[in-house]
């Protein structure tokens, strides 16, 4: 995947909605089908998730040796805008909106912001989601002036409830957010009758540097493991294993949700892929391997002892295999992932926390524990993870996206705590 396609894929991405839909007409245009309630061996499937998820997989037609499994989410830290989505406030009209995620409060102010998700209308006795997006800049978090605030500059912290409302217009605006959204969905303001809004970054990616080895953008985490998963699986030569891409929602709130990675959905999908062979899960689970991916912090440039002093990545070095308590990276999985990189040449680096620091989770645990498979948690080194603009490298985009191409093409024999690469 190149970093204009990359780029490209999320400047259209402002929501988890948004990925979903993109994914399913990319899948589908590759000559996907969504599932019925027989899976046939040979075809090509995807099954879509309340809106904001999906998994898709190719049937081998023999009986597989296992699975490899690739999942990533599409959700980001962002402001969730409510119902009553309009606040009044004296001259001024703000919106309604609270924390999504585990956010960098500072890069979200004076951030002109655009709204973006879905609507519910009325559709005779029921109602049909669409999909929305202002494609404009609609609001904007003020800070308010050093003049006013002494204490700007020495870690003042940000009341959520006072110092990030959304300031969306003038009070002569009021209303006018409804007829916008209305406009939007192509419906009559009074057939909306339900919400999920969110504000996001429309600030366009940019590839930068001193030979323009860098590149930036809004949602890299993780909407970058999303699309270069999403192209490695389209891309992958046919294996003796089915290969399974998973995208999910929920994990910057902790996934535990319908169309998140702790809900019964892989589970329940690996077992019918299964039944449709007549093989045991537990065999097939067995020679799988499933890769958590999910951005990891690179060195900083500014407070490089924030990182761990031997396994700390930078930008530029390659797929980063998470070892850590809170990750799902074992021996096995961590020698078998590695593995297939170094047949492909593929440099790879680890990361591990400073040991007095947690870092954050994945949904490595979550996969490997509701489906007990060996697990690896990999993703492309990054700066400024959760913040509302962030960065990468270049080369990362690529090699991240050979990686896991290598491992949908390759089949594995793993017996207890031994395994060879097939």
């Amino acid at each position: 995947m190149t970093i204009e396609e990359l780029l490209g894929e999320i400047a259209a991405t402002p929501t988890a909605y948004h990925a979903a839909a993109r994914i399913r007409a990319r899948l589908e245009e590759a000559g996907y089908e969504e599932a019925g309630e027989t899976l046939l061996p040979g075809k090509n499937y995807f099954v879509p998730l309340y809106g904001s998820a999906l998994a898709a997989f190719r049937l081998p037609e023999k009986t597989p040796d296992g699975f490899v499994i690739a999942a990533a989410h599409a959700d980001s830290p962002c402001f969730r805008i409510r119902d009553a989505a309009e606040l009044p406030g004296g001259p001024y009209l703000s919106l309604s909106a609270e924390r999504y995620g585990g956010m960098i409060h500072e890069s979200w102010l004076d951030l002109p912001l655009s709204v973006a998700g879905r609507v519910f209308c009325r559709a005779g006795h029921g109602v049909e989601a669409r999909l929305v997006d202002f494609r404009r800049d609609t609001a904007l978090i003020p800070r308010v002036a050093i003049h006013l605030n002494h204490e700007a500059n020495n870690g003042a912290k940000a009341d959520p409830a006072r110092d990030l409302i959304p300031l969306y217009g003038l009070s002569s605006s009021a209303g006018s957010f409804g007829e916008e959204l209305a406009r939007e969905a192509g419906v009559a303001r009074e057939e909306i009758v339900s919400t999920d809004l969110f504000l996001y970054n429309r600030r366009a990616g940019t590839v930068w540097g001193a030979r323009g080895e860098f590149f930036s953008a809004p949602r890299l985490d993780d909407l970058a493991c999303v699309y270069t998963c999403l192209e490695a699986f389209l891309t992958a030569k046919p294996a003796a294993c089915v290969p399974v891409l998973a995208v999910f929602d929920n994990e910057e709130i902790g996934s535990l949700t319908k169309q998140g990675a702790m809900s019964a959905f892989l589970p329940g999908l690996l077992s019918r892929i299964a039944a449709a062979y007549g093989a045991p899960l537990s065999r097939l689970l067995a020679s799988s391997l499933a890769l958590s991916c999910d951005n990891g912090h690179a060195r900083h440039p500014n407070r490089p002892e924030l990182a761990d002093r031997s396994e700390a990545p930078v930008l530029g070095g390659g797929p980063v295999v998470k070892h850590s308590p809170r990750y799902a990276t074992d021996g096995l999985s961590a020698a078998l992932f590695t593995g297939v990189c170094r047949r492909r040449g593929i440099p790879c680096q680890n990361y591990s926390n400073r040991p007095d620091q947690p870092g954050g989770s994945t949904i490595g645990n979550m996969l490997s524990a509701f489906t007990p498979v060996s697990a690896a948690d990999i993703g492309i080194a990054q700066l400024a993870m959760h913040s509302a603009y962030e960065t990468a490298a270049v080369a990362d985009v690529c090699s991240f996206t050979d990686a896991v191409r290598a491992c949908y093409e390759t089949s594995f024999a793993i017996s207890g705590s031994s395994a060879e690469i097939l």
